[in-house]
């Protein structure tokens, strides 16, 4: 079974997308980290503009594909992390990130963000029922310098 740690690290790139990737579809490339039966989750990211809070995998889809599809690209590094705390079926992760996210009109926006994950393990592994994500802009320079030095997917971590 796969750790809750390296769950969170690849749960991370998996928010990766390349220019001519495929519409963005979170069930087929983050489905398996979600409960998509719960009734329980909350799953909350401060880059949605309305600051919604999900309270199910579906609603956390319906959030954030059509910001993925208005992407040209995103690109992740790890800047910290992932630290776990386990307790029986319950676990709870952290780490920093940054992202360079750019949009269709060619605007790029950098982040440094925590995130938060709560997992709980069923039989079928470890998956997220609550995730709180806040994050800060990064200016251009900034986020020039700590995508060439943090590891990404293609570094190793």
């Amino acid at each position: 079974m796969e750790t809750v740690a390296e769950g969170h690290v690849r749960w991370l790139w998996g928010w990766d997308r390349k220019q001519g990737d495929p519409p963005f579809d979170l069930r087929a490339v983050q489905g398996e980290f979600y409960d998509w039966e719960a009734e329980d989750l909350l799953l909350y990211d401060d880059a949605d503009p309305e600051h919604r809070v999900a309270r199910s995998a579906e609603e956390y889809r319906s959030l954030w594909e059509p910001v993925f599809d208005q992407l040209v690209a995103a690109d992740h590094r790890l800047a910290d992390g992932p630290h776990v705390l386990v307790s029986g079926d319950l676990a709870v992760s952290r780490l920093v990130f940054v992202a360079r996210l750019i949009s269709a009109d060619g605007t790029e926006t950098g982040l440094r963000a925590t995130s938060s994950l709560t997992w709980r393990c069923d039989a079928n592994g470890w998956r997220i029922v609550w995730d709180h994500t806040s994050s800060v802009t990064v200016d251009g320079k900034t986020l020039a310098a700590l995508m060439d030095s943090l590891p990404g997917p293609d570094r190793e971590v």
